[in-house]
């Protein structure tokens, strides 16, 4: 055999080896199998072509980057592009890494375009800041103009950013040497004084344009000097980028591109001028009224586009805006709300106007064909936002939800519990998001030696559809999620979504849960009797917990080994119809759970029963399932937001413990980024608890439960305090301090156990305050937790079930009680470890060793040791 027959051989042996070991992983990337010999060739080689064949370029002024195909033509699946992993972390240890590798905050600042006022060299911003005139400087120029041409001469006068504070607009004289100008901009400079402002300012009786945009004079939330400015100058259309309710033809050409400092318009109105005005963009311009001679038909009959977002128009109803709209006969693009002051509806508003071809820049055809109720196709990115005193590892870290994709790492044996985070290195970040991708992305790990030890991470490139030169590349950021796992609510993470649709969806779920009644279940006789045996023996217990095999001590109770010979079935597994025949149970066994006890223990149905139940009680949160609530969600998230109101949310899997994958953020974006790790609730974060000694802290209560119906419930004489190690702090660095905001440390961190008497002694000396008034509170809510279960969900009574549920209780500012999380089979270590004392019945010694005797004892023997009834 010749040595080229023997290489290629070797090569064939290699690939087959190669599917063989990453079959599962090529599947679950979706390469097509055409592309799978290719890909192994450039792994092989470590072979990073595709600078061959793209190229990054800035847009967006700088503040992202896109993907353009440099070669001619790149046909579809005719190639796959190996791109690097240029950060590879898990999210607790992102800021860390920032802070300790050298040079990676200033890669991913570049990457992520945070950088940016960084990059200008100093020497031509010294030379910038040298040229520029000082205010005095520029008004001068202008008056050299007037005295030369006369009064008319200068009509528009652009002062901005020029430090220009009070005394100095007064020294300015502008007034005197402008008289007749029609537009004043004094944007960006340092005016305080109200009085000061209005005393000078209404003296430009010509005016219809000023701006005071970004002056700390407008820091005071008031209308005074607005109304006073606004009487006194009659014409005035524009008031700081808002149309006033005098706006007409000049405010119109304006927002139609007709005038501008060159060509400022004249003083006194000119009949017919928006005759030509094809497009108007007048977004965001709080617009109240819509309906005026100016903006009619009439004056504006070639007007094919108009950008209406972001105006209230509640001066004008639905019915009479549609109307209006119907007569610009030339009207064919329509930019607006939906839901708005339009209607709620994308077709109810293409139906009332049947000349439009395109709503928010979607075919018309295509809305009415698909029947969509919401359109907003022409999102605008998020762009990063960054503060110049902001160090880079924070804006990297504010940023990176942009940018960042996940997978979970597994072997034959179990899942990884925590998700790796990355981000594809320039090229690979470059790729921007298309509902009509032409580019599709999937990691892959590779293993070379067909181990998981040996793995590196890439992803893999390749195209979706025919590209020809000078064409951007794209990807879908959601590729595999349509509108049934609310698609175009997550878009929100890269581009501002329609805020109007999802406040008035929050409104209409808010609405629903205050309307929301209960009616507690009347208080019941018990209805359980104590167990017995037929052969008046002791009780067998089948458990698989070793604390309740080594504590639970009494005569009346032994210990068997075989599940199906036990009168009690003591276990952490779950026990369902399957485990029962498997094992050989029956329906007379008593077992420590209630049937569809999910309702409670699992963090979604917990707030969905309570919900139910109650709609908003105090003492729970506000929560939200993001698989099914991410719209509501979002909107309660803009409501705080634009009210100024804290937005920091905590997100929580549905059923992992021990804070396994809970995040704390007031990121929008990585809120809903982190739906990708798995099913969570996002829950308004508790941001002023009350604190011990400066520390975050929770209790632990222990709940034993007879029966749902009638309801028969105890509380454990025995709770406990765990406290965070670290002093709370609402710092932004601090919510990646896993010992700042989190108080579980048998598993993480150093567990200070604190007895619970000491607690309550040292916790009243420092509040002030008596145990037993927010014991008392405790008790209710805990009551009210569990007849929200057996109200809402009477199908989890069932005579043969005895449980205990540990429930997890934190403390906002004012002592009031907040629900945390109801726990199947709770971790009772500290119950059975430590000897206390019965703080809320006057210290009785409740010994460590016995607490399994007096559960079993109040559970089965209807005995009420150390346990008080709810």
């Amino acid at each position: 055999m010749s040595t080229e027959n023997a290489t290629a051989s070797a090569v064939n042996q290699n690939y087959e080896d190669f599917v063989k070991v990453h079959g599962v992983l090529l599947a679950a990337s979706g390469l097509p199998q055409s592309l799978h010999r290719k890909l192994f060739l450039k792994l092989m080689a470590d072979t990073f072509d595709g600078g061959n064949y793209f190229q990054v370029e800035p847009v967006e002024d700088g503040k992202q980057r896109r993907l353009v195909l440099t070669a001619n033509f790149m046909e579809k699946e005719s190639d796959v592009f190996l791109v690097d992993h240029a950060w590879t972390f898990r999210l607790s240890d992102a800021y860390k890494q920032l802070q300790e590798i050298p040079g990676l905050a200033e890669r991913m600042a570049a990457l992520m375009c945070v950088d940016i006022d960084l990059n200008s060299e100093g020497g031509e911003a010294d030379a910038e800041s040298d040229t520029k005139l000082s205010a005095f400087e520029i008004v001068e120029q202008e008056f050299c103009k007037v005295k030369e041409e006369g009064t008319d001469a200068v009509r528009w006068l652009d002062l901005e950013d020029l430090s220009i504070d009070d005394d100095m607009l007064e020294c300015l004289d502008l007034p005197s040497k402008f008289p007749h100008l029609v537009a004043l901009s004094l944007c960006d400079n340092k005016l305080k004084d109200t009085e000061t402002a209005i005393k000078i300012l209404t003296q430009f009786k010509h005016l219809r344009a000023l701006w005071l945009n970004n002056n700390p004079i407008l820091k005071n939330k008031d209308n005074y000097m607005e109304g006073a400015i606004l009487q006194d100058c009659p014409r005035l259309e524009i008031y700081n980028s808002h149309l006033t309710p005098n706006f007409g033809e000049w405010a119109l050409g304006f927002c139609g591109g007709l005038y501008e400092k060159e060509n400022p318009g004249c003083s006194e109105q000119t009949d017919h001028t928006l005759q030509s005005v094809t497009s108007l963009d007048l977004s965001n311009r709080c617009i109240h009224n819509l309906m005026t001679k100016a903006f009619s038909p009439a004056e504006l009959p070639v007007l094919s586009y108009v950008n209406l977002r972001g105006n209230p128009l509640d001066d004008n109803s639905v019915g009479s805006l549609l109307k209006f709209l119907k007569g610009f006969s030339s009207l064919s693009s329509l930019e607006v709300d939906i839901p708005g002051p339009l209607g709620e509806n994308a077709t109810d508003i293409l139906e009332a106007l049947p000349n439009l071809s395109l709503l928010n820049g979607v075919s018309a055809s295509k809305i009415l064909e698909s029947e969509k109720c919401v359109v907003d196709s022409m999102l605008q990115p998020r762009l990063p936002q960054w503060d110049a005193v902001e160090s880079l590892a924070d804006r990297v870290i504010n940023s990176m939800w942009f940018y960042l994709m996940t997978y979970r790492l597994a072997d034959e044996e179990k899942i990884d519990e925590t998700s790796v985070w990355y981000v594809m290195d320039e090229l690979g970040s470059a790729l921007r998001h298309s509902d009509e991708p032409n580019f599709r992305v999937s990691p892959f790990l590779y293993m070379p030696e067909g181990k998981l030890e040996s793995a590196i991470s890439y992803s893999i490139l390749w195209p979706t559809g025919s590209i020809r030169g000078g064409d951007e590349c794209t990807r879908d950021f959601l590729f595999g999620i349509g509108e049934e796992k609310q698609r175009s609510a997550r878009l929100t993470a890269w581009f501002h979504t329609p805020q109007n649709y999802f406040i008035k969806e929050y409104e209409k779920y808010r609405a629903k849960l205050q309307s929301t009644k209960f009616s507690p279940p009347p208080v019941a006789l018990s209805a359980t009797n104590s167990v017995r045996r037929s052969d008046g023996g002791a009780l067998h217990v089948y458990t698989d917990i070793p604390q309740v095999e080594e504590f639970l001590t009494r005569p009346e109770f032994v210990i068997t080994t075989e599940p199906k010979n036990a009168d009690i079935i003591w276990t952490s597994l779950q026990v369902d119809e399957e485990l029962k025949k498997a094992v050989g149970l029956n329906d007379q066994q008593y077992i420590n759970q209630f049937p569809f006890e999910a309702c409670l223990v699992m963090k979604h149905h917990l707030a969905e029963t309570v919900q139910k139940a109650h709609g908003a009680p105090e003492w729970l949160q506000p929560t939200y399932n993001l698989e099914t609530q991410l719209s509501q969600f979002v909107g309660d998230y803009y409501t705080n937001e634009k009210a100024g109101d804290d937005n920091l949310w905590i997100l929580k899997p549905w059923n992992m413990a021990r804070t396994i994958d809970t995040t704390v953020t007031q990121n929008l974006s990585a809120i809903i980024r982190l739906m990708e790790t798995g099913p969570k609730i996002c829950q308004k974060y508790i941001e002023h608890p009350t604190l011990f000694k400066g520390k975050k802290f929770d209790i632990r209560y222990i709940i034993l439960v007879r029966s749902m119906n009638p309801l028969e419930m105890f509380i454990s004489d025995v709770f406990w305090v765990r406290l965070a190690n670290n002093a709370y702090s609402l710092d932004k660095r601090s919510l990646f301090e896993y010992e700042t905001h989190f108080t579980v440390m048998n598993y993480r961190g150093r567990l200070n156990h604190m007895n619970t008497p000491e607690f309550v002694k040292e916790f009243e000396q420092e509040h002030r305050v008596k145990w037993m008034d927010i014991h008392v509170r405790v008790e209710k809510m805990i009551r009210s937790v569990f007849e929200s279960a057996a109200t809402v969900n009477p199908e989890m009574h069932s005579p043969t079930s005895r449980a205990i549920y540990g429930v997890d209780v934190m403390l906002d500012c004012h002592y009031q009680p907040k629900l945390l999380e109801v726990t199947y089979c709770p971790d009772c270590t500290r119950a059975w470890k430590y000897d206390t004392e019965a703080v809320t019945k006057g210290g009785e010694v409740v010994k460590g060793s016995d607490f399994f005797n007096d559960v079993f004892g109040c559970l089965f023997l209807n005995e009420s040791t150390h346990v008080s009834p709810l």
